[in-house]
């Protein structure tokens, strides 16, 4: 199993296999939201690849058969995060032909190898059920924090 960085190449590819995750995770998407996703996500790419969003693709011959992303951004030093630098994994995505082989560990093994690399003070994600035992595997752990986490939406 090999574990490859994307490049501007598969810019196209990952817009799509982002667009896949999300009708999975969310269900259907409307018309309008895949458009705009298929329309400005690209880009987002171009100007952020390998810049502060890496992602890490396995391949089956040409296609690619699982992902994950990394966001990392730097923040203002703090006792939780003392480099101030820390990542967001987001995408963590297999094909359905693909599943129960082991790509999504070795993407996760390969991508938290990277985060010491980068200097990550912490790691952080949001877990559904499926992956749960996956993400514990690799060494997340569950967060109880004394703050409630919230969202402000523009509408």
């Amino acid at each position: 199993m090999v574990v490859e960085n994307a490049n501007i190449k598969d810019v196209t590819l990952l817009t799509e296999l982002r667009l896949e995750y999300l009708k999975e995770d969310h269900g259907k998407l409307s018309k309008s939201d895949i458009e705009i996703i298929r329309r400005d996500l690209p880009d987002y790419f171009k100007k952020n690849l390998n810049q502060n969003i890496f992602c890490y693709l396995i391949r089956e011959k040409e296609e690619i058969a699982a992902c994950a992303f990394l966001l990392v951004v730097e923040k203002p030093m703090s006792p939780a995060f003392i480099t101030g630098r820390t990542g967001t994994v987001l995408n963590v995505y297999t094909k359905p032909q693909y599943r129960h082989k082991g790509y999504a560990k070795g993407i996760m093994n390969k991508l938290l190898s990277d985060a010491e690399e980068k200097n990550l003070s912490v790691v952080e994600l949001k877990s559904t059920e499926n992956g749960y035992h996956l993400y514990q595997s690799v060494g997340f752990a569950d967060e109880v924090s004394k703050y409630h986490s919230m969202k402000w939406y523009n509408q």
